[in-house]
């Protein structure tokens, strides 16, 4: 962070052009920004018509801090505190039968990496937290209470970690874990630094707030939830971070506009007989450009997956 006095003013999302150019917002219609976070997205397609926008976010400090911005644009402009995955009915709540647009920024936010409370990041000493919602189980509770086996499989689907075992062990071994300093030094012992760059405890750490916020279920809620949502000719914008989430899109995007060879195994099972619900905008995801990159480190690994909903019918499962 800049340590500006209001980080949204100086906040830009990762491939900002690129979503709206996905969205192509218009007059009159109606958008969901599912992760609001510091509402760069929601920002710009205000800016870019006059359009109405639902501003969605699981963590109460996203709506509190969007109260100003709500401001700046009445009557356009609707903030509630829920998931994603539950858009659909969100929406309702507030008359909103059909969108135009969704976009999706997944992950983690700026703020809650850089607050040392939320325990998100070993960049800083805190609590071992991880909760968007600032509720339920916490990663240190997760740390502290599964079977070793348990934890090494976390770790190992969640944070893709070759050494998921040997990390286990070790959290195990050190229990209780109280903060996020903690947790990084046990992991750092117990993983060999690889050449790369990267952080020893990346992936613990990203298998525990995936599993603290079931972010990978979330995001499969989500992308149907927009399925029912969209009006046909309605886009949806999809920006992952890591291989996880971006195979969970990739995949259902595939599914739902039948250029994939088969369902994701990760998604309900569809009887086969629909018409697709979506056509791809592109095969391949959009990926930032160097200019952004030098900007943004974060944007390195971004990708973007965008489709057009059709007029048919979205799918249920069986």
């Amino acid at each position: 962070m800049t340590g500006t006095p209001n980080p949204a003013a100086a906040h830009l999302p990762v491939l900002l052009d690129e979503v709206l150019a996905a969205l192509a917002p218009k007059d009159g219609g109606i958008y969901v920004d599912g992760t609001f976070g510091l509402g760069g997205y929601t920002r710009a397609l205000l800016e870019s018509a006059d359009c109405r926008v639902l501003g969605i976010d699981r963590d109460p400090d996203a709506v509190a801090r969007g109260a100003d911005l709500a401001a700046r644009f009445p009557g356009r402009l609707t903030l509630r505190q829920a998931r994603f995955g539950d858009m659909a009915e969100v929406a309702r709540a507030d008359g909103i039968a059909r969108v135009d647009g969704v976009a999706l920024d997944l992950g983690v936010s700026s703020p809650q990496l850089d607050e040392a409370g939320r325990g998100f990041s070993f960049r800083f000493d805190g609590p071992l937290d991880m909760r968007m919602e600032k509720a339920g189980p916490s990663a240190a509770d997760l740390a502290n209470t599964l079977p070793e086996g348990e934890l090494a499989d976390l770790i190992s689907d969640l944070g893709e970690e070759r050494h998921a075992r040997r990390v286990a062990r070790a959290i195990v071994a050190a229990r209780p874990l109280a903060t996020t300093g903690e947790l990084a030094a046990v992991v750092r012992r117990a993983v060999p630094r690889s050449g790369d760059g990267i952080d020893p405890a990346t992936r613990t750490f990203q298998a525990l707030r995936l599993a603290v916020n079931d972010e990978l279920g979330e995001l499969d809620r989500g992308l149907a939830a927009a399925e029912t949502l969209l009006t046909p000719g309605g886009r949806l914008a999809a920006v992952s971070f890591h291989s996880l989430e971006d195979r969970r899109v990739k995949s259902f995007l595939a599914a739902r506009s039948g250029t994939g060879s088969r369902p994701s195994r990760h998604l309900p099972e569809t009887d086969g007989s629909h018409e697709p619900t979506f056509r791809l905008l592109s095969r391949k995801p959009v990926r930032a450009q160097p200019a952004e990159i030098d900007r943004n480190s974060r944007a390195r690994s971004a990708r973007l997956r965008a489709a057009e909903r059709t007029s048919a019918p979205a799918q249920q499962p069986r």
